[in-house]
């Protein structure tokens, strides 16, 4: 079921930045409701402790592709089978702050809630959160950050218990966008998706 994706390179391919992974999977939990799962970091993590964030993390040798990488991560860090996966697609990648290294985020389906366990050496709590909950009046939110002229949008969404920003604000709003079609409010065009 989790067959591998005909490879979408990034533009950052083989600049000697750091590639990782992520991944969104989604289902429908007990009551139908479109589900996708987030897992809050490790407090004690050296970085990015105690945030909210897609299961995944960083390319190594051993790995096919970055396909191959989101799949190991997520099941080393939220026991997810990868057998159960069914890839959906890719989302826009990104790179961070520092540009010493690129997300590439896939979306993937497994059928009805997966039976998942936190690594407590990386995880601290796995999230579940209903699609609905990101679609909840006063629940996203946009701010601009840094100097004039050189500032940049942040996202939020401000779950039950949990402050999702940053990056992965980022991709879950990208991830609405594309599964359910949205155009945010502060979006004039529809992001070009080529």
């Amino acid at each position: 079921m989790a067959a591998a994706p005909e490879p979408r390179r990034s533009p950052l391919d083989g600049t000697g930045v750091r590639a990782s992974a992520v991944l969104a999977v989604m289902f429908d939990d007990a009551d139908g409701l479109a589900t996708v799962v987030l897992t809050r970091r490790a407090q004690h993590l050296r970085s990015h402790r105690g945030e909210v964030s897609f299961p995944g993390g960083g390319h190594e040798s051993h790995d096919a592709d970055l396909w191959a990488t989101a799949l190991r991560e997520s099941h080393e860090e939220v026991g997810l089978d990868p057998t159960t996966v069914e890839f959906l697609g890719g989302i826009d990648h990104l790179r961070t702050v520092s540009g010493r290294s690129y997300i590439v985020p896939y979306v993937a389906c497994v059928d009805g809630p997966p039976h998942l366990t936190a690594d407590p050496d990386e995880v601290e709590r796995i999230l579940l959160v209903p699609l609905a909950e990101l679609l909840a009046e006063g629940v996203y939110r946009e701010e601009h950050w840094g100097l004039p002229g050189m500032e940049r949008p942040i996202m939020f969404f401000e779950i039950e218990g949990d402050t999702v920003w940053g990056a992965t604000a980022a991709m879950l709003r990208n991830l609405l966008e594309l599964v359910l079609g949205l155009q945010f409010a502060d979006d004039p065009q529809p992001p070009d998706r080529r």
